[in-house]
């Protein structure tokens, strides 16, 4: 009994052990939270700001153009003057003469055919995030005559009606000749492919930016011109 009784007592004396956490371990756990966390904020400006994503600029470029068939470029608005004389007679001795002359408002356009604008046509720089753009040939459409704003001028004692009638015919041909004629001038075209240029740069520079290129210099020229490289 005396030794159940001791067996007893030191069951009752003896200390209980409580198994605590490691403090370096609690102390480390916040600090582990905020690294995460910055480490994060870190990834999500890099690939807000700084990250590239590699890709094909080329059929970036081409996408912008996917939709469009041509793009109207420039247009040229002037006016081109034309002069008919008609003779009227009997026996060969012309008896009623008469004169017309004409002012006619006419209107040319400039589009780029948009179709031909296969990859061949875009080069891309990687060193330089240089792309650069080689276009076709400008189109010119046919005259727009303004006949109904010209402004005519006859002359002649009498003037029949299909004496009149003809000179306007012929005044019309000739105004859309001259101003076909004015539309290839070569300060014109100079125009025509400089806005054309621009209007590339634009519809090209903004797509490749959104697409995560940033800022693309975009060279363009047209078939047969020297790039700025040459």
């Amino acid at each position: 009994m005396a030794n159940d009784v001791k067996n007893d007592l030191t069951s009752r004396t003896e200390p209980t052990i409580h198994k605590d956490r490691p403090l370096a371990r609690v102390q480390a756990l916040p600090w582990l939270i905020v690294i995460v966390l910055v480490a994060a904020v870190a990834w999500l400006g890099w690939r807000a700001f700084l990250y590239k994503e590699e890709g094909d600029p080329v059929g970036s470029a081409m996408l912008a153009f996917q939709k469009q068939n041509s793009l109207n470029v420039f247009s040229s608005r002037f006016e081109v003057v034309a002069e008919s004389t008609n003779a009227q007679g009997v026996l060969g001795i012309d008896i009623l003469k008469s004169r017309q002359a004409a002012i006619i408002p006419a209107m040319v356009e400039y589009r780029l055919d948009l179709s031909q604008m296969d990859r061949d046509r875009f080069a891309w720089n990687d060193a330089s995030d240089t792309l650069d753009v080689t276009l076709p040939p400008l189109r010119i459409s046919r005259p727009n005559l303004d006949e109904a704003a010209a402004k005519t001028y006859t002359q002649g004692s009498f003037v029949t009606g299909g004496a009149a009638q003809a000179m306007a015919k012929n005044n019309s041909q000739q105004a859309e000749r001259k101003a076909a004629e004015f539309a290839k001038n070569p300060e014109v075209l100079r125009l025509a492919r400089q806005a054309a240029k621009e209007a590339v740069r634009q519809n090209l520079a903004i797509p490749l930016q959104v697409a995560g290129y940033g800022d693309v210099k975009v060279n363009v020229h047209f078939d047969g011109e020297k790039t700025p490289s040459d």
